[in-house]
């Protein structure tokens, strides 16, 4: 069965992004394995530099790097901006190759650069910031609705 993996910095912490992730995984099932990653996010006291962010984005990116599998895929701002029709074309490319694809959702700063140089690609929802939890129920979404554009199915309308 074909794998989606997301990788994400932090933790659901509202039970409404939660139900909506979950609804969307339990949906994905019938299509591929849907693994969700969490990794851990820094708090530090006093941010009052850019190098003390730089350090943050570092430290998530390390706990990031251990849990990449396949085709790395961030979400970031300077990403591509795709229509749901071409993110289904771009998750079919992958399936026809048999690609394993891993998503990545940065904490509070963003993603490392690290991260970013091993990404094969980069994709951004909008030039709008969103709450990291409401990143991933919109990914969740959008890859349900890619499978159901790839299969035909009333979802997408």
């Amino acid at each position: 069965m074909f794998k989606i993996n997301i990788v994400a910095v932090g933790k659901v912490k509202e039970n409404y992004f939660l139900d909506g992730i979950n609804e969307y995984a339990k949906r994905i099932s019938k299509y591929a394995q849907l693994n969700i990653y969490e990794a851990k996010e820094e708090n530090f006291s006093q941010i009052d530099s850019p190098s003390m962010r730089e350090k943050i984005m570092d430290l998530e990116g390390e706990q990031i790097i251990k849990k990449l599998k396949g085709k790395v895929v961030s979400l970031c701002i300077e990403g591509e901006k795709m229509s749901s029709e071409k993110f289904a074309k771009f998750i079919k490319k992958s399936l026809d190759l048999g690609e394993e694809i891993t998503f990545v959702i940065g904490g509070s700063y963003g993603i490392s650069n690290k991260v970013k140089a091993l990404s094969k690609d980069k994709l951004s929802f909008s030039d709008m910031t969103f709450p990291h939890t409401m990143a991933r129920l919109i990914l969740t979404e959008q890859i349900y609705r890619a499978f159901t554009i790839l299969n035909s199915t009333t979802y997408h309308k």
